[in-house]
């Protein structure tokens, strides 16, 4: 069977760096439903349009193409007095906006001297990705997949 809109695709993958780092060694398979639901990156779902279980592809993304370009505006340097004494470098929280909508997810990168350095970007803005693929499986999407936009069952989205 062919990977085409509405087939749910199961692939074996890495993902690398441009200099080779590996950024995620694909330890369980990416299991997605084709045709436009956001389940991938377009570029590379656009690819694998056609392809069959057996078959291999490199894809490159440029940081636009894949978790966009680093925008200095979204690192802000905030007063200590402003968190949870508990806090720690890594941890991600929510910023709720002036008229309590949620905003966006900001990571702590740095604290020090009752300040606080996080950064709305996602820790691979600005970064090409080097996509590794082998089809491992490729299937009809039930009607309810469809109506859902996403895979259900064995590695996919569960109610």
């Amino acid at each position: 069977m062919q990977i085409a809109k509405n087939t749910v695709v199961t692939l074996n993958y890495t993902v690398k760096d441009p200099e080779g780092n590996i950024i995620d060694d694909g330890q369980h398979p990416l299991v997605y439903l084709h045709g436009g639901y956001d389940g991938i990156f377009a570029l590379i779902e656009e690819a694998l349009q056609g392809k069959t279980v057996g078959e291999n592809l490199k894809v490159k993304l440029a940081p636009e193409d894949a978790f966009g370009e680093f925008d200095e505006e979204l690192v802000l340097v905030e007063d200590a007095s402003l968190f949870p004494d508990n806090i720690e470098v890594g941890m991600s929280f929510e910023r709720v906006g002036e008229h309590g909508e949620e905003d966006m997810i900001y990571r702590i990168t740095d604290i020090a001297e009752g300040k606080v350095v996080v950064d709305g970007n996602h820790p691979l803005a600005g970064v090409a990705l080097i996509f590794d693929v082998t089809v491992k499986d490729v299937r009809a999407a039930t009607s309810e997949e469809i109506g859902h936009g996403h895979v259900h069952g064995d590695g996919g989205h569960h109610h």
